[in-house]
C-alpha cells in the first residue's frame, strides 16, 4: 500500500551556484559523510550532476515524510546511495526515520532521472 509520494526537480545552475558561492560548506550541509566519500571519488565534471541529484532525492523524501526538509528534518537525517545495477538506496536516521515509522513505511522506492539542465526525484513511501 502506498504510504505517500514526493517529487521534486532541480536545476544544474542553481547548484553549481550554491556550491560555487558557499563552497564545502554547502557540500557539507546537503551531504551525509557517506554520499560525501562518494562525492570526492568523482570526476569534477560530474560532481555538480551528483549535488543535483541527491538534492532533488533529499527534497522529494522531505514531501513524503510531509514535512519537507527543516521541521526537524535535516539533510544529514537523508542519504541517498548507489547500488550497483539498481535503483538507488534510502536510508533515513534521526528524525527522519522517527517520522518514516510513525508513517508506517517499511519500503522506500527512489527513482533518479535527468537531463543537461535539471535532475528529478520521484519518492515512494510503501507500507506492506
Amino acid at each position: 500500500m502506498i504510504v505517500s509520494i514526493g517529487t521534486d526537480i532541480c536545476n544544474y545552475q542553481r547548484i553549481q551556484a550554491a556550491w560555487l558561492r558557499h563552497g564545502e560548506r554547502f557540500v557539507e550541509r546537503i551531504l551525509s559523510d557517506g554520499e560525501r566519500c562518494d562525492f570526492a571519488d568523482l570526476a569534477e565534471a560530474n560532481r555538480a550532476a551528483y549535488l543535483c541529484k541527491r538534492f532533488a532525492a533529499k527534497e522529494a523524501v522531505g514531501k513524503a515524510l510531509g514535512t519537507g526538509i527543516g521541521e526537524g528534518i535535516s539533510w544529514q537525517d537523508i542519504e541517498v546511495r548507489r547500488r550497483k545495477a539498481a535503483a538507488p538506496q534510502v536510508l533515513l536516521s534521526g528524525a527522519a526515520q522517527l517520522r518514516a515509522s510513525s508513517l508506517g513505511v517499511e519500503v522506500i522506492h527512489l527513482s533518479l532521472s535527468d537531463e543537461k539542465d535539471a535532475a528529478v526525484a520521484f519518492v515512494i513511501f510503501e507500507a506492506r
